[in-house]
């Protein structure tokens, strides 16, 4: 962890990775998402040391959450766009 140039991160354990094992410059990516007793959720990387240390970390919540969102509209919107395409297999059964 602590020489990885990009660290994705997702065990669904907060604070598993410490801030301190983060390569100073490191890109992060939080993927795991928390939800402490005091109604708060955090990320599975600790988030205060580590965005002082890493050139560019997502936030927990409202990193990659939205990025999942954007990728899944777009996905459907191409299976639509092909399914609608003469020779596709959707396109010929649907018919």
């Amino acid at each position: 962890i602590q020489e990885a140039d990009i660290l994705v991160v997702a065990v669904s354990r907060p604070g598993v990775v410490p801030g301190e094992w983060v390569k100073p410059g490191a890109v992060v990516i939080d993927v795991g998402i928390n939800r402490m007793d005091d109604g708060r959720l955090v990320g599975d990387v600790g988030f205060e040391v580590a965005r002082q240390r890493a050139s560019w970390i997502t936030p927990v919540p409202g990193g990659v959450g939205p990025m999942t969102v954007a990728t899944l509209m777009q996905n459907t919107i191409e299976a639509a766009d092909a399914a609608d395409t003469p020779g596709h297999g959707l396109y010929t059964w649907a018919r």
